[in-house]
C-alpha cells in the first residue's frame, strides 16, 4: 500500500520530522509513503526517501489553489491512493477536498499545532478554515490531545473520533551518552561552559526573540554561559540582529539546521523552549529523553511533559524568572515517565495497524452498502 502524504513545505521543521521518523520505522515491505511537497520547499530529502523506496511528487504551493487542487486531484487519481493522509493543520480542507474529488476513500486531517495571540493573518486563515476541517475528512489524528481538541472539537475528542499519534522518537538515539557529550562540547569549543539549548525554527511561534532576553540576564549573571540556538527560520536574521545589540553577541552560537540534533542534545546543560503555542513540541520531549534539565513554558501541552521535573513557566514571568530558574543548580531525576508513548518502534505499528484498521472499515462500509442497494424485500403473500 503506499499511502500519500501531504506535508506542505518541507524545510526541515518539526512536522516533517515526524514524518520523516514514522517513515524510516514502518515495515516498508507492506506500507510505503509517497511525498506531497509544495514547490517553494527549502530542504526536501530527495535522496533518503528514495532510498527508502518512497517517491516526491512536487506541486504548487497551496498559495496557488487555482493551481495547487488541479495538480493534487490529477496526481491522486494517477496514483489510486487508498489513503491520503494530510498534515498541513487547518490547511487539510484543500488537499482532501482534491482527495475527495479523486475518489480516495480514506482522507486523514492530523493537526500539529494550535493558535495563540500575535499572527492575526495566521489566525484569521487558521479560524477561518477551523470550521472546514472535518468536511472532507474520513478520520481525525492529531498529535496531542489539545491540537486534537482545537481543530476537531472537544465532543469529538471525548467520542474518541480523534486517534493521538505521538512525535515519537528512536529512545536509543537520545539516550545519554558521557562520551558523546565530552566529543560535541569539545568540537564546539565550549567544553568548560554553562550551555543552554534551544531548537526551533526561527519564528514568533517559539518565541527566540523573549529567549535572547532571557539568555542577556543569565549572561549577566554568569559570563561563562552559552546559547546554543538550532534552527532556521524567517525571523533568524532579526533574531541575530538583537543579540548584536543586546551583548555584541557574546555566548550566542547559531548552528542552523543540523542534521544531528541528537548529538548537540548531548552537550545541553539546560534546555529551554519558551514557545507561545505548540501542539506538543517535539524539542521538548527529544531533550527530556537525553536527560537535559527542561524548562519549557505553560503554553505547551501536558503531553509534552514526559519526566517528573521538567519546569512550566509562564511566559507573563519575564526573563528574570526564566533566568533565576536556568541558574538553579538542580539535582534532576530525569527518568521518563510514558516511554512507550514516545518509542518510535511502537507508534510506528500503531500508525501500521491504523491504516490497516481504516482499510477495514472502508471496506465493511462498501459491503454492507453494496448489501442494502442489492435487497429486495419479498412481497407480502
Amino acid at each position: 500500500m503506499r499511502v500519500a502524504q501531504v506535508v506542505g513545505k518541507m524545510n526541515n521543521a518539526g512536522v516533517e520530522a515526524v514524518v520523516m521518523n514514522y517513515y524510516r520505522h514502518i515495515d516498508r515491505s507492506r506500507i510505503q509513503f509517497d511525498f506531497i511537497v509544495d514547490e517553494d520547499s527549502t530542504y526536501i530529502p530527495c535522496e533518503e526517501i528514495e532510498s527508502l523506496g518512497g517517491r516526491v511528487f512536487i506541486v504548487p504551493p497551496y498559495q496557488r489553489l487555482v493551481e495547487y487542487i488541479p495538480a493534487l486531484v490529477k496526481l491522486f487519481k494517477e496514483n489510486q491512493y487508498q489513503i491520503v493522509h494530510s498534515h498541513i493543520n487547518t490547511l487539510s480542507v484543500f488537499p482532501l477536498y482534491a482527495a475527495k474529488r479523486a475518489g480516495v476513500p480514506i482522507r486523514i486531517a492530523h493537526n500539529h499545532s494550535t493558535a495563540a495571540r500575535g499572527e492575526w493573518k495566521k489566525n484569521i486563515l487558521k479560524y477561518t478554515l477551523r470550521p472546514f476541517a472535518k468536511v472532507y475528512a474520513t478520520h481525525y489524528a492529531a498529535c496531542s490531545k489539545a491540537a486534537g481538541e482545537w481543530l476537531f472539537g472537544k465532543k469529538a475528542m471525548e467520542r474518541g473520533q480523534v486517534t493521538i499519534f505521538n512525535n515519537a522518537i528512536d529512545l536509543e538515539k537520545f539516550r545519554f551518552n558521557p562520551a558523546m557529550r565530552d566529543e560535541v562540547r569539545k568540537e564546539l569549543g565550549i567544553e568548560n561552559k554553562f550551555v543552554i539549548g534551544h531548537v526551533g525554527r526561527f519564528c514568533y511561534q517559539k518565541n527566540q526573540e523573549f529567549l535572547i532576553d532571557i539568555f542577556a540576564e543569565v549572561y549577566r549573571q554568569n559570563p561563562n554561559a552559552v546559547l546554543l540556538l538550532i534552527g532556521e527560520g524567517e525571523d533568524r536574521a532579526k533574531i541575530e540582529e538583537k543579540v548584536q545589540k543586546i551583548n555584541r553577541g557574546g555566548g550566542v552560537i547559531f548552528l542552523g539546521n543540523r542534521n544531528d540534533v541528537a548529538r548537540l542534545y548531548q552537550a545541553m546543560d539546560v534546555f529551554v523552549f519558551p514557545s507561545r503555542y505548540e501542539g506538543l513540541g517535539l524539542g521538548a520531549v527529544e531533550a527530556q529523553m537525553c536527560g537535559v534539565r527542561t524548562i519549557i513554558s505553560k503554553a505547551l501541552p501536558c503531553d509534552a511533559v514526559v519526566t517528573a521535573t521538567v519546569v512550566s513557566l509562564d511566559l507573563r514571568d519575564g526573563a528574570d524568572a526564566w533566568a533565576k530558574e536556568i541558574l538553579q543548580n538542580r539535582d534532576l531525576t530525569t527518568t521518563p515517565l510514558r516511554t512507550d508513548e514516545y518509542d518510535i518502534s511502537i507508534q510506528a505499528n500503531k500508525l501500521m495497524n491504523y491504516y490497516g484498521d481504516c482499510c477495514h472499515e472502508k471496506t465493511r462500509s462498501a459491503d454492507a452498502e453494496l448489501s442494502e442497494a442489492h435487497f429486495i424485500p419479498r412481497k407480502s403473500e
